[in-house]
């Protein structure tokens, strides 16, 4: 019986991302390809891979779309080893208490759109995100990772198979984003507990948070808005909430 192949190597593509997973964990950059037009900043990390005996080559436009799978690469690729996202540990543990926001993931399906609330949260000084396990849910795929710019390597990724079950044991405040019907972010502020961390979860794109997950929160938030259109795109939904629960309670 044959061994199971290892999972494909992640694909990450540009310059900011490339940085941050050579900053982050660098002896899983498996090799690195890159245009004659980034060579300058492309030789710190090919003399990192050229210490380890690791591969790296100059390439033209061509092979670089070929190897990145895009031709949004940036001018620069590291293939990168599969990074494994652990089950979340209930309750939460305090490393993830530190940040005022932990972002929570129900069903967001498009990479781009997680790549983006990733960026998004990295910015704000979030220090995890965790992932559903809606059949929907995008992973870490070569767009996440290339929309992140660097903001799914400087985070802690975790999963919860079961969303519903694991959001009152986080042992954090959680609350959850709709378009209608919830309270205003400064309402989620007032009852913050001083220094607490709220665990804001985020949902589909379609179908929003769903109404097991919703109905496991402590709250429900709503932006409000202007009336002339229904919703936001939730990668800026995710942004402009992560920044107004950042915020010190007053």
């Amino acid at each position: 019986m044959r061994p199971p192949r290892p999972p494909e190597p992640d694909r990450i593509c540009g310059l900011a991302a490339v940085s941050a997973v050579f900053a982050r964990r660098p002896r899983e950059v498996l090799r690195l390809f890159h245009l004659p037009t980034r060579r300058r900043e492309a030789n710190p990390f090919c003399a990192v891979l050229a210490e380890a005996r690791k591969p790296y080559r100059e390439v033209g436009e061509e092979e670089l779309a070929r190897v990145a799978g895009t031709v949004h690469h940036g001018g620069i690729v590291a293939v990168v080893a599969r990074r494994r996202v652990a089950p979340v540990a209930l309750p939460l543990p305090p490393a993830l208490r530190t940040a005022p926001v932990l972002p929570v993931l129900d069903g967001v399906s498009n990479p781009h759109n997680l790549g983006a609330i990733a960026r998004s949260a990295a910015f704000f000084g979030c220090i995890g995100m965790v992932l559903s396990g809606d059949p929907r849910q995008a992973g870490l795929s070569d767009a996440a990772w290339r929309t992140s710019e660097g903001g799914l390597e400087v985070l802690s990724l975790w999963t919860a198979p079961d969303l519903t079950a694991a959001l009152p044991r986080l042992g954090v405040m959680t609350v959850a984003a709709v378009s209608s019907g919830g309270v205003a972010p400064e309402a989620v502020l007032a009852r913050r507990p001083a220094g607490g961390c709220v665990a804001l979860v985020l949902g589909n794109e379609e179908q929003g948070v769903s109404p097991a997950t919703a109905a496991a929160c402590d709250m429900q938030v709503t932006l409000p808005g202007s009336g002339r259109v229904e919703s936001l795109n939730v990668s800026v939904a995710a942004a402009v909430l992560i920044h107004a629960l950042s915020a010190r309670r007053a």
